[in-house]
């Protein structure tokens, strides 16, 4: 029995997805779904679309969501994989929803190109940054960020994806980000200084997962809201609160909420773990939930991707097995 991780924006490549089209029917029929649903060609943008295309927000967030889906289709219909549990990574949550009966696939297409339009319209470009912090506590964050909203009198500035341990974003107001930049003295900052603190500007569209994103989370409302909302067939471990849910009505007001609060995905695994369940497929492209799982807790969990049909072979071995 396996935990089913779905990724999130950054693990998109061009050519994602192809490999499932070429060998697999149930793929193909996920792509054409797909592009039905949005009546545009989403083969051509998975599978030749630039990274410059595949980046934009609203392209991002259907593709990363229906190669996920055909990758969970093809490892239950025809490796026979079971699933135990689910959990995505920011927009990989639509994909766990779906993977769990929850959501219908193509309104969750729909729904995710709206979520991307209007994440991307809700700031104008910009004004909102995001940043990798390496290296401090959750608790030193937030002294950060609230160090920087006091003193540089811009924000808000808040933690949006708590990643791994030593891996937090922040994200916000790109003049409190420039502040940051220019005056980022940890001995000054925190009374016990870090040892290897480190800011990484991160290359986004908009300052994701911060209160800035609310005008999105009320368009994503307004869109949920008017969607079905099933049982699910297996807890889904939610970014809001990192809790396991199978409510619909609970699955869909903390996938709403999710726009604009952090991913809580370190706490999220902790919770995985704390379950017992070790086995997790990276369900999708790119190998960054294997990472971060590596980091999160190495020894315990067994992660598996999904990039290859050499990949597909190695976990077809281990349920021989």
């Amino acid at each position: 029995m396996f935990t089913l991780a779905f990724p999130g924006q950054g693990s998109q490549q061009p050519g994602m997805g192809r490999f499932l089209f070429d060998n697999f029917k149930i793929a193909q029929e996920t792509f054409e779904e797909g592009s039905e649903a949005l009546k545009q060609d989403m083969k051509k943008l998975c599978f030749d679309g630039t990274e410059a295309e595949l980046a934009l927000t609203e392209n991002t967030q259907p593709a990363l969501l229906l190669v996920s889906t055909a990758t969970q289709k093809v490892l239950r219909n025809d490796l026979g994989v079971k699933a135990v549990a689910a959990a995505g990574h920011s927009i990989g949550e639509y994909a766990a929803l779906v993977a769990a009966d929850v959501i219908r696939f193509d309104e969750a297409m729909r729904a995710v190109r709206t979520r991307g339009q209007a994440m991307q319209s809700a700031v104008p470009v910009g004004k909102g940054g995001m940043v990798a912090v390496l290296g401090l506590e959750p608790d030193q964050v937030e002294t950060l960020c609230n160090f920087v909203v006091k003193n540089s009198g811009f924000g808000p500035l808040s933690a949006a994806n708590f990643n791994s341990p030593g891996q937090i974003v922040i994200s916000g107001s790109q003049q409190a980000i420039n502040w940051l930049k220019d005056n980022f003295k940890p001995e000054v900052i925190f009374t016990e200084a870090p040892k290897r603190a480190k800011l990484i500007p991160l290359t986004v569209s908009a300052p994701f997962h911060c209160e800035m994103m609310k005008p999105a989370e009320d368009k994503m409302r307004l869109v949920l809201t008017a969607m079905e909302f099933n049982k699910a067939a297996f807890p889904i471990i939610q970014n809001f609160h990192a809790k396991a849910e199978t409510e619909g009505n609970i699955l869909r007001e903390n996938l709403i909420r999710q726009v604009s609060a952090p991913v809580r995905w370190t706490q999220s695994m902790e919770v995985l773990k704390s379950m017992n369940h070790a086995q997790v497929l990276e369900c999708g492209a790119g190998k960054v939930l294997q990472g971060l799982l590596k980091k999160i807790d190495g020894d315990f969990f067994k992660v598996m991707t999904t990039t290859s049909m050499e990949d597909l072979k190695t976990i077809e071995d281990s349920l021989k097995a």
